[in-house]
């Protein structure tokens, strides 16, 4: 059975840094694009993130509110999925979700997702 499993959230103050982890299992990694969403309370899940596989050179694209503050990123080799998220802000405050994106042969973005992760929570407060 796929797993995907977060961690790295917490508790930071706004500006600092965390780095999110994804740990991929029971499926071929490297094969798949991969994304995260994050759930702020209260509210409907947010794509945040998405990283293609290396067949379409690890291209990213990212939700305009964290453009040029959150990386993500991917090692194929450790079957885990990154989101170095900088310059927090409270309105970053959500649950982070790993997801694995379903393959599609006419998009290296895939479409929609499979799987899921349980979450990491991310507060950003002072």
């Amino acid at each position: 059975e796929v797993q995907l499993v977060e961690s790295g959230g917490g508790l930071v103050q706004p500006g600092g840094s965390l780095t999110l982890s994804c740990a991929a299992s029971e499926f071929t990694f490297e094969s798949y694009a991969m994304s995260w969403v994050r759930q702020a309370p209260g509210k409907g899940l947010e794509w945040v993130s998405t990283i293609t596989t290396a067949s379409g050179s690890h291209r990213t694209k990212y939700l305009d509110s964290v453009k040029d503050r959150f990386t993500i990123s991917r090692d194929n080799a450790k079957n885990t999925l990154y989101l170095q998220m900088n310059s927090l802000k409270p309105e970053d405050t959500a649950w982070y979700y790993c997801a694995k994106r379903v393959w599609s042969r006419n998009s290296a973005w895939g479409t929609g997702y499979d799987y899921w992760g349980r979450g990491t929570q991310v507060a950003v407060s002072s």
